[in-house]
């Protein structure tokens, strides 16, 4: 009786200090959503899950301003690239069927694809190897506004239909691109007979009962329980609409709650789906022609965190911002699900996991261990040496340096300049992204060169500094006129107006191009490199983007 009393009071005392554990760990993951957990800002949704359970769930801040309406758990949520591993895993359900093989030909399905002398796999298109021009830069080439224009399944081949090159050769590179996901789609609803919504709701969703989950492929659809997406706008808690404006799926479209992404995550632990052959398929990196092997695998991110393996992938449209990070060891992984679109949910998710995980994660976050050390003071002089414009050759890239009041900075375009805090005479951090920025070097009277490091990054971008081009009048009515391209619509045209080069084109407000070195000029929607005859006449340019390289233009006459 005795014993049995004791026994008691031990598990009494157990369940008391681990339900005191627990509520620290909310009370402490709380405190990281504070900003958003309100009546009058959007918000995000998050669950925490462990050994296949939701261990905590919550939503801060509101899915609709215009109704208050709150974000809940079961708040359903545009999730944009996390799309991507389900789509993924759609075209591995069909080869396990038989019905297509990883290495075919995407020609074999896709006709309308253009041939541009080298074959593009299925493979390539999962690993973003293929160098396919990204569909969503195309399409701003084109005229289109994003998220403001509705765009389809149909606007977006059609465009691919008229490709004439591609970045680089399949499988030289990888280069995110949202193409390969969209004709991924295409290849399952044309194999299967089903649209893509109708078979991954039958072969993935549903099977797992993910039943708030589906791919929208109606814009003007009624979506229960949905999340607007928000911008910020003038004022303090001003805001604006920021929806998605889509009726093409497969890189993006899918719309889910942290409940239902904790089913899936689920799957990769306990496979109900596929089988662990297919969740070993999801979890294979790519690989290079050179052999190199990617951190990308099947539309999951393989990395580290404080010395702990993730698998992570993100998502960003309009509005909407979202992170599932999984730790695969500690069969641990965080949801989380935002509507606004200055919020960063990867490095949420991340602060959770230093919570639940603290006694497990092993080293201090990267960034957070650089900005802690403690800034030095570079003399004015040294200062100004480095300010000027640095240029990446074999990129055709420009990056510039303001030096100004004694401090540095980093031009992102001529309105936002960033500053850049001093770590060493020859170092700096730019806090906001993060990016290490170093100066040298190769000999004393040789310009200055600015190494630029992402912390993904294996090795820095290298820029050397350069003369600025600073055209005549003359000069500049030289790149004056009409240009087109054989792969979209719009002319292209460039004026002189105010002593500077204008960019007018469709539906979009004239732009200043600015001048980098002889030929070359920054542009909002790219970088032009304009090309000459033997002549020295101007006959066109090539405009590269983030994810379009070398997109000719005729000059007409």
């Amino acid at each position: 009786m005795i014993r049995s009393i004791v026994l008691l009071s031990v598990l009494a005392v157990s369940a008391a200090a681990q339900q005191a554990a627990n509520t620290s760990l909310r009370d402490q993951t709380d405190k990281v959503f504070a900003k958003w957990d309100s009546t009058v800002t959007p918000g995000c949704a998050l669950s925490v899950i462990k050994d296949g359970q939701i261990v905590y769930k919550r939503g801060y801040g509101m899915a609709d301003l215009d109704h208050d309406l709150p974000i809940t758990p079961e708040t359903v949520f545009h999730v944009a690239s996390i799309s991507k591993q389900f789509t993924a895993a759609a075209i591995l359900l069909l080869a396990q069927d038989g019905k297509l093989s990883l290495d075919d030909d995407v020609h074999k399905y896709i006709k309308e694809l253009p041939d541009f002398g080298a074959p593009i796999t299925i493979r390539h298109l999962i690993h973003h190897t293929s160098g396919l021009r990204d569909q969503w830069e195309l399409l701003g080439l084109a005229g289109w506004r994003y998220s403001l224009d509705l765009i389809t399944d149909d606007d977006v081949m059609e465009l691919i239909s008229r490709q004439k090159d591609l970045n680089f050769k399949p499988g030289d590179k990888h280069a995110y691109c949202n193409t390969g996901y969209t004709l991924l789609a295409q290849i399952v609803k044309r194999v299967s007979g089903q649209t893509f919504r109708e078979f991954t709701t039958s072969r993935i969703f549903e099977p797992l009962g993910m039943t708030s989950t589906h791919f929208r492929d109606d814009h003007a659809e009624i979506v229960k329980h949905i999340a607007y997406g928000y911008e910020a706008g003038k004022g303090r808690n001003a805001y604006r609409l920021s929806v998605t404006n889509f009726d093409t799926v497969g890189a993006t479209s899918l719309l889910t709650t942290v409940e239902d992404l904790a089913r899936w995550d689920e799957n990769f632990y306990n496979p109900r789906v596929g089988g662990p052959s297919l969740v070993a398929q999801q979890l294979q990196r790519g690989k290079l022609n050179s052999g190199k092997e990617l951190n990308y695998a099947f539309a999951l991110e393989h990395g580290k965190y404080r010395g702990l393996p993730t698998v992570d992938h993100g998502g960003a449209d309009a509005g909407y911002r979202a992170d599932l990070l999984r730790f695969p060891e500690q069969h641990f992984s965080v949801a989380c699900l935002c509507n606004q679109a200055d919020t960063n949910p990867s490095e949420l998710t991340r602060k959770v996991a230093d919570i639940y995980l603290a006694e497990q994660l092993k080293e201090p976050p990267p960034a957070r261990a650089e900005t802690s050390t403690k800034p030095v003071s570079v003399p004015d002089e040294r200062l100004s040496q480095y300010a000027g414009l640095y240029w990446k050759k074999d990129e055709e890239r420009s990056a510039r340096i303001l030096h100004k009041d004694g401090k540095l900075f980093f031009e992102a375009s001529e309105e936002e300049r960033l500053e850049l805090s001093p770590l060493a005479d020859n170092r700096f951090l730019l806090t906001v992204v993060p990016l290490a920025f170093a100066f040298d070097q190769a000999a004393g009277s040789a310009p200055w060169r600015l190494s630029i490091q992402r912390q993904s990054q294996e090795k820095p971008d290298v820029f050397e500094q350069v003369a600025e081009f600073h055209p005549t009048p003359e000069q500049l009515s030289g790149y004056a006129g009409s240009y087109v391209s054989g792969e979209i619509d719009p002319i292209y045209r460039i004026v002189v107006e105010n002593g500077s080069l204008t960019l007018k084109r469709l539906k979009s407000k004239p732009r200043k191009l600015r001048p980098t070195i002889p030929d070359y000029f920054e542009g909002p929607n790219g970088d032009l490199h304009f090309q000459r005859d033997s002549a020295g006449k101007i006959t066109g340019f090539l405009l590269n983007t983030g994810r379009i390289k070398n997109f000719r233009f005729t000059k007409t006459a």
